[in-house]
């Protein structure tokens, strides 16, 4: 049971990556400071699945970290 949750999460934290990876730049603090001349957008299509699918993969990730050390 164990391996399975090792692997599981290691899968789970390379999905998280790239998906972090892909999401759109300049949308962070680099903004603050400059960076885009937009004050405020929405997320729609791709980049709004790729939002929603990098908060159930985070949630998932911790979700396996505390199961792991459950069991």
């Amino acid at each position: 049971m164990q391996n399975i949750l090792n692997y599981a999460q290691i899968g789970v934290s390379i999905f998280l990556i790239i998906l972090i990876l892909l999401q759109q730049r300049g949308s962070g603090l680099g903004s603050a400071f400059g960076g885009s001349g937009d004050i405020y957008s929405t997320k729609r299509g791709a980049e709004k699945t790729i939002f929603i699918l990098t908060i159930i993969l985070s949630v998932l990730f911790l979700a396996l970290g505390v199961a792991r050390i459950l069991l």
